[in-house]
C-alpha cells in the first residue's frame, strides 16, 4: 500500500482512486497505509492532496476518515493557508457527523475516534481560526460532535499551545453536557 503512496507522488495519478478504494477496506492497518501513502504524496503536492481529499470528504465514513488522517500530519501543516484548508474540511466532516442515523456501525464509530485525534493536530498548525472552529462547534447539540471536541480538547498538544482557552473550552463542553 505505501507503494502506492510512492507511485502517486511519482505522477501516478490514477492511483489516487485504488487508493480511495481502500480507504473503505475493513483491515484497519490496510485503511491507515492509504494515510500513509497520501501523506506521501502531500509532501510532494500538497494542494493536490487538499482537492482530493476535498471530494473525499464528501465519500463514505471511512473515505471522510482518510481525508482527515491524511491530511492531519503537522509537517503537512506548515503553511497557514493549507491549514486553513485542512480546518475547513474537517469541518465540512464534523457537520456531516449529524446526519449520520446508524451511529452504531462501526464505519461511524472508526470516523468519529479519528476525528477525536485530528482536530487538536490541525489547531495547533493554525490556532485563532481552529481555536474558533472548536468553540462553535462544542456548542452543538450533537453529542459526538461534543465527544469528538473533548477528546482533541485533552490532548497534550493543546495544552501546550494554550492551556488557559483549553481549561476554559473543557469546563464549556462539560456544562453543556450537563445542561443537554
Amino acid at each position: 500500500m505505501l507503494g502506492l503512496g510512492r507511485l502517486l507522488s511519482g505522477g501516478r495519478l490514477e492511483i489516487l482512486e485504488r487508493l480511495r478504494q481502500y480507504a473503505s477496506d475493513p483491515r484497519w492497518r490496510i485503511r491507515e497505509a492509504v494515510a500513509m501513502a497520501l501523506q506521501r504524496y502531500g509532501r510532494v503536492d500538497i494542494k493536490a492532496l487538499i482537492t482530493a481529499m476535498d471530494a473525499w470528504s464528501q465519500g463514505g465514513l471511512l473515505e471522510k476518515r482518510a481525508a482527515a488522517a491524511a491530511l492531519c500530519e503537522p509537517d503537512l501543516l506548515r503553511n497557514q493557508s493549507v491549514a486553513e484548508g485542512v480546518l475547513h474540511i474537517l469541518d465540512s466532516i464534523t457537520a456531516s457527523l449529524s446526519q449520520v442515523e446508524d451511529r452504531k456501525y462501526e464505519d461511524f464509530k472508526t470516523l468519529r475516534k479519528g476525528l477525536g485525534y485530528c482536530w487538536s493536530v490541525a489547531v495547533v498548525a493554525c490556532p485563532d481560526p481552529g481555536k474558533d472552529f472548536i468553540e462553535r462547534w462544542i456548542d452543538s447539540p450533537d453529542k459526538d460532535i461534543r465527544w469528538v471536541m473533548k477528546q482533541n480538547l485533552k490532548k497534550k498538544r493543546l495544552e501546550r499551545m494554550d492551556a488557559g482557552w483549553v481549561a476554559r473550552q473543557l469546563a464549556r463542553i462539560d456544562d453543556s453536557a450537563t445542561a443537554a
